[in-house]
């Protein structure tokens, strides 16, 4: 029988320190796409013994390698939030009450090929991960939430976040939809996947950094460098945000 997802649940926010001894960076949704991610970092000669990479969540379904998550979550310097496709493993792999049973609607079908042991071992590393990630730089925190955030100040982190304030991190677009531009305060920049583009959005000091590294043939990876907050295109050059959308 499978162990209940109310069992493990992970922290509401988990702060890294600066890193003193090399480059920090934020990539967006990867969807099971470990390969094309690590030809990402070489491209951009990351080093896994001084860098370091967060990324803003969703790391499995719709692409061919969901079922390595749990081999880079054990990754010392690999570091995700929780999105809703990691919510929805996790909630199906558990047993719980609510998940989708529909698998493959969302491109969760790979964990039937798991055994049941495995599905349970990878439901729970996926419930532990962190609803929000807090990095700091030289000049200032940096946040990291999947979707959304349910206020315009950062500090919000540190009180408990109701039912609805975790839906709103897991699954709104509001933001983004509304085109608001008001800051998030408190913070230097806060990053967010979730919404596909064909290059990134920024909205006030909230970037929006998912290009699709896990559409094979149309999107590719785009890293933020936390030190400056430089957009870089991997494999490919440097871009700058614009305002356009891919519908």
């Amino acid at each position: 029988m499978k162990s209940g997802p109310e069992a493990v649940r992970g922290p509401q926010v988990v702060r890294f320190e600066r890193n003193e001894h090399g480059r920090d960076f934020v990539v967006g949704d990867v969807h099971g796409c470990f390969s094309a991610l690590q030809s990402a970092l070489d491209s951009i000669s990351f080093s896994n013994v001084n860098d370091r990479l967060f990324c803003t969540g969703d790391l499995v379904d719709r692409g061919p390698e969901s079922h390595l998550i749990a081999e880079w979550l054990k990754k010392p310097w690999f570091s995700s939030t929780m999105g809703n496709h990691d919510l929805m493993a996790s909630d199906y792999a558990l047993g719980a009450p609510t998940a989708v049973s529909n698998l493959t609607d969302h491109g969760g079908d790979w964990l039937l090929d798991l055994s049941q042991a495995e599905q349970i071992r990878v439901g729970e590393r996926l419930r532990a991960l962190p609803l929000t990630i807090q990095v700091e730089t030289a000049g200032g925190s940096v946040g990291l939430v999947h979707a959304d955030f349910p206020s315009d100040d950062w500090r919000a982190v540190e009180a408990p976040f109701s039912e609805d304030d975790r839906q709103i991190c897991l699954w709104s677009t509001m933001r983004f939809d509304r085109v608001y531009q008001t800051g998030v305060r408190n913070v230097r920049a806060l990053i967010h996947g979730h919404v596909t583009l064909s290059v990134p959005r920024k909205l006030g000091n909230v970037l929006f950094i998912d290009t699709g590294g896990w559409m094979p043939g149309k999107g590719h990876f785009t890293f933020v460098e936390l030190r400056s907050l430089k957009l870089i295109r991997g494999p490919g050059p440097d871009i700058r945000f614009v305002s356009s959308r891919n519908r």
